[in-house]
């Protein structure tokens, strides 16, 4: 399948391309590339940011929830 075959599929049709592809991914461990030097000095920063208390920690069923107010469509009612 082409690029232009699958950004001419609805959007559901995508997104489930996507997770199919992901799946996929996940099966084979060995492939999966290592991390860059650069994004583990991040990932160690942040959780050391965490470890020492400068960084707070939100629940992720809260953040879920704020994420949806945050982008829920405004209805104006006029």
């Amino acid at each position: 399948m082409q690029t232009a075959e699958l950004a001419a599929l609805p959007l559901s049709e995508r997104l489930q391309a996507m997770e199919i592809l992901w799946g996929t991914l996940c099966q084979e461990p060995e492939q999966v590339q290592p991390v860059p030097e650069w994004h583990q000095q991040v990932l160690s920063q942040r959780l050391a940011a965490l470890e020492t208390g400068g960084e707070t920690v939100t629940p992720w069923e809260e953040a879920k929830d704020r994420i949806r107010q945050r982008t829920r469509p405004v209805i104006s009612s006029q």
